[in-house]
């Protein structure tokens, strides 16, 4: 059994969106005033332990991009591992290593998971971390959470009468401001 990994760049007040200067939101980029070596090691240990990246259209179209023309150990990870793109309307992939997940989300994802390999990481792609959490395949929550509040954006939770309890299992705190909460299902 895979297991599925939900990483994100989060504010304290939830917001997920527009993280690394993408062009859609007031605040765009808000990341870089706190980034440090450390955390960048942190994400490409990440990476590193990863087998593939589950994204959404959005997401795959900003990290296809940006990542191919990224060198060295980041960036041959990252175009080297295999890409599984959720999207109803994307049809020709063209970063090296991508698969179109064909049919319904939730049970293409439930099948990769009931299948053999090593962790599907989930970044960005807040439309399908929001499908992910309803049909409850996130196995694990890794909160790279950052200390601003912007007001306004998509959020990582979406609204839902539904409560989801989770189980914090580990915490690493960096010397930014910044602080990783890792989560599994409560």
């Amino acid at each position: 059994m895979r297991q599925l990994i939900v990483s994100e760049f989060v504010t304290l007040d939830g917001v997920m969106e527009a993280p690394g200067g993408e062009p859609s939101h007031p605040h765009t980029g808000w990341v870089f005033d706190y980034m440090s070596p450390e955390q960048e090691a942190y994400k490409l240990d990440e990476v590193k332990a990863a087998e593939s990246l589950l994204l959404g259209r959005v997401t795959y179209e900003g990290f296809a991009a940006a990542w191919p023309s990224v060198e060295g150990e980041f960036g041959d990870k990252m175009n080297g591992m295999s890409k599984l793109v959720a999207s109803t309307t994307l049809r020709d992939l063209d970063w090296n290593n991508s698969t179109l997940l064909e049919g319904d989300v939730p049970q293409a994802v439930a099948a990769l998971k009931r299948g053999d390999g090593g962790p599907i990481l989930v970044a960005g792609s807040c439309t399908l971390v929001h499908s992910l959490l309803e049909h409850e395949l996130v196995d694990e929550w890794r909160l790279m959470i950052f200390p601003v509040v912007l007001g306004s954006g998509l959020k990582v939770f979406p609204e839902t009468p539904r409560k989801t309890p989770l189980r914090l299992v580990d915490t690493q705190a960096f010397g930014t401001g910044v602080v990783v909460h890792t989560y599994h299902p409560g």
